[in-house]
């Protein structure tokens, strides 16, 4: 049975809001590039859900759409960071409170360079990764179609280690904006009581990835290498929302040779031969949250097998997939050793 509640709301609507704040001391590394207040405006597009589909319900009707970021970060030796992202809303307290979480790519102005700006440790390349998160108390339609917003943003640029150097920049910022309805209409929620409480549940589901990428070690202009990752894991569907994970990876990073031949011959006192095997395996442990064909993977692992030290033990893996069909997916994570990246990796896979 399907029963609908009258709203009158926007199908489409854009938002302008200014930041300002404070680059966050995650690594004492980056304290000489922090002089000033950064600022700037994130621009957005976003369309609103009604329940047409199953998933919108579940969610609570999100927005999803796309917003661009311009951010002076004060120090020259930083330049200016430009963003495209594709991002959802998720709304709380009777629509009044909204959770963005934005994923895209930047553009730095001035990265670094070994003679024109050797001071700039966090960005070694013009090409970022980058992540908001804006959670802002919103109300709209305060004046005709414009209403009115404001909260707290964290805005995060890495190349997660593509090229050294990367110690990363973290922007913590208060904002505040404006909202203008494109259009309105009549439409109304729809809610489908067959879904409310209905619980679902699923075999175990057996899953194989490749990744790879490209990445590079610490030490600066020692080379860009391919890196290989495959990955044999079961997962057990809990709900329609929620599935848990456990499994192995086996790591093939190329970077590792040539850091491990180059503390062999230039830090004795490491202790390092160079014959020590680059290679990795780890077990893991994972969650995959769905949202419509996309979802979001958080993966906590262990190397079982680590004969060359780097970066401790354990490890971490966060992304996002987009099932084609009920099989294949596509992927885009991020592993990092607690806050330290280690690549980007884009993988492809098949879930049995």
């Amino acid at each position: 049975m399907v029963f609908s509640q009258s709203q009158k709301a926007s199908e489409t609507y854009l938002d302008l809001n200014y930041f300002t704040g404070n680059i966050a001391l995650h690594n004492t590394d980056i304290l000489h590039l922090i002089s000033g207040r950064p600022q700037g405006f994130i621009f957005s597009w976003n369309k609103k859900t009604f329940g047409d589909e199953a998933w919108e319900q579940r969610y609570n009707f999100p927005d999803y759409g796309a917003s661009f970021i311009f951010q002076d970060l004060v120090d020259e030796r930083l330049g200016d960071n430009f963003g495209l992202y594709a991002h959802y809303n998720f709304y709380f307290f009777k629509r009044h409170l909204s959770l963005r979480v934005a994923q895209g790519i930047a553009y730095n102005t001035n990265p670094y360079d070994k003679t024109k700006n050797p001071k700039n440790i966090a960005f070694g390349s013009r090409f970022l990764s980058s992540t908001y998160l804006m959670i802002n108390y919103k109300k709209d339609n305060v004046f005709r179609r414009i209403g009115v917003q404001g909260g707290l943003s964290l805005i995060h640029y890495s190349n997660a280690n593509v090229k050294a150097p990367n110690t990363s920049i973290n922007t913590i910022a208060l904002n505040v904006g404006l909202t203008y309805d494109l259009s309105q209409s009549e439409r109304e929620l729809i809610y489908n009581e067959n879904e409310q409480g209905k619980t679902y549940t699923e075999p175990i589901r057996y899953n194989l990835a490749f990744r790879t990428g490209i990445n590079e070690s610490d030490v600066i202009n020692s080379g860009q290498f391919p890196f290989y990752v495959l990955s044999a894991y079961a997962d057990k569907r809990l709900s329609h929302v929620s599935a848990v994970q456990i499994g192995v990876d086996a790591f093939f990073a190329n970077f590792l040779k040539e850091l491990i031949y180059y503390q062999s011959v230039s830090f004795p006192e490491e202790n390092v031969t160079g014959d020590e095997d680059y290679r990795r395996v780890g077990l893991f442990a994972g969650h995959e949250l769905f949202i419509n064909k996309m979802s979001v993977e958080t993966q906590l692992g262990y190397y079982i097998y680590y004969p060359f030290d780097f970066e401790g033990r354990t490890y971490i893996r966060i992304g996002l997939k987009r099932y084609f069909g009920d099989k294949l997916f596509g992927a885009i994570t991020l592993k990092s050793h607690g806050a330290k990246a280690e690549a980007v990796e884009f993988g492809i896979g098949v879930r049995l």
